[in-house]
């Protein structure tokens, strides 16, 4: 037969149990948060390393596109036809890097862990709708 005693040390151990859970929950959840912002932090980090590769490659355009309208003004035949090819290349690489780092930089913001704050909502109303 169960004695007040034996009923206590039950409790305790449950209330011990629950709140282990409870905390390997919580250590789960921000680490969960801490790989989703470092995720984010690289995705940042490329898309901003993109953008500067499209700068300069602008100024690389920038620089052939003058070069070329001073060969076509000062020669009218194949050296500024070959600048001019060159220069189209650098613009088709300027609006690649220029898309890339675009498409990086939206992935990388909000450096929000929103996965884990989604987890930690659902978790935390499982937890309240148990006690009721």
């Amino acid at each position: 037969m169960p004695t007040r005693e034996t009923d206590s040390q039950g409790v305790g151990a449950a209330v011990k149990e629950v709140a282990e859970r409870a905390s390997a929950v919580v250590r789960l959840e921000l680490e969960l948060a801490a790989l989703e912002l470092k995720r984010k932090v690289v995705s940042l980090g490329l898309g901003i390393g993109f953008a500067i590769g499209a700068v300069v490659m602008l100024l690389f355009l920038v620089g052939f596109a003058y070069a070329a309208a001073a060969a076509a003004l000062a020669l009218v035949l194949p050296t500024w036809a070959a600048l001019l090819v060159v220069t189209g290349v650098l613009l088709f690489k300027v609006a690649l890097l220029a898309g890339l780092a675009l498409n990086r930089i939206r992935r990388g913001t909000p450096p929000v862990p929103e996965q884990a704050i989604r987890e930690a909502r659902l978790t935390a109303e499982a937890l309240k709708s148990d006690g009721r």
